[in-house]
């Protein structure tokens, strides 16, 4: 006979339950685009309209493993969220800020006076 997940919970020790909050925050922060769209309770359908684009060309983003960064940092703004580029070393962690200012740089964004030479 199947056990109520309360049941299990409640013989767990205090240990078990922190170490499967632990991993189940680790699962949450890193997932594919696929799971964070479902995550987000948004659809394909409904992302594709945000995006000015057809659901296959989402679908096709979201099984991509090398795309451009414009193209994820969209994809990205579509769902609400900002990206954020970060190096990862032994002795601690960088944002890249490079790819910040993308936004303005694409075709279509305002136009920013020119810079003025020397």
């Amino acid at each position: 006979m199947a056990k109520k997940f309360r049941d299990l919970r409640a013989g767990m020790s205090r240990e078990r339950l922190e170490r499967i909050e632990k991993r189940v925050q680790e699962t949450l922060a890193e997932m594919p685009l696929h799971e964070l769209r479902a995550a987000r309770q948004l659809t394909q359908e409904t992302l594709a309209e945000t995006l000015h684009m057809s659901q296959a060309n989402v679908s096709r983003i979201e099984r991509r493993t090398d795309m451009y960064i414009s193209t994820l940092r969209k994809y990205v703004e579509a769902m609400g969220g900002r990206l954020e580029i970060t190096a990862h070393f032994d002795d601690g962690m960088v944002r890249i800020r490079q790819f910040a200012d993308l936004a303005a740089d694409e075709p279509g964004a305002a136009d920013d006076p020119p810079a003025l030479s020397a």
